[in-house]
């Protein structure tokens, strides 16, 4: 990974978990196999790893079969509609379990509201401009929460 972030090696074969922390920007194309196996903002995630310098990128998906889920991906870069597309069409999966699609233990369409989504979507796309850090006195509390949700899954690692 460093050979690669340093620009001595010119091709990097990973899993899923160059999603995270990889911030390489002469990066320029991904291929994503088994495109279909993905939720829609994990290849969000993936695809951004690329495309962050000056150099235009490219992002190849090969799956099975077409499919209206990667459409979506296909057609916008804009990661809220891809979650919620991913939503309606996968399903929520397990909000306290391991499923990551599907129905779930707990049904969340039945707690989720559209038009409570559709706020809260808008409340974090105003605070996020607002104090991307969350250092505003105002956001401690959201702050405190994330930090806590970060070392919860730090733990399991």
């Amino acid at each position: 990974m460093d050979a690669f972030a340093r620009g001595e090696t010119h091709v990097l074969v990973a899993t899923t978990v160059i999603e995270v922390g990889v911030d390489v920007p002469n990066a320029t194309c991904i291929l994503i196999e088994n495109a279909e196996r993905f939720g829609l903002a994990q290849l969000h995630q993936l695809r951004g790893r690329v495309g962050r310098g000056n150099a235009p990128s490219t992002c190849l998906l090969v799956a099975e079969e077409e499919s209206e889920r990667l459409k979506w991906l296909e057609e916008t870069t804009d990661g809220f509609l891809l979650a919620e597309k991913d939503w309606e069409m996968r399903g929520a999966g397990d909000l306290l379990g391991l499923r990551q699609s599907g129905s779930g233990q707990v049904e969340l369409t039945a707690l989720m509201q559209p038009q409570l989504v559709a706020l809260a979507q808008a409340e974090s796309r105003a605070i996020f401009a607002d104090d991307p850090f969350l250092d505003q006195p105002e956001h401690a509390l959201l702050a405190r929460a994330i930090q806590q949700m970060i070392d919860l899954r730090s733990d399991r690692s």
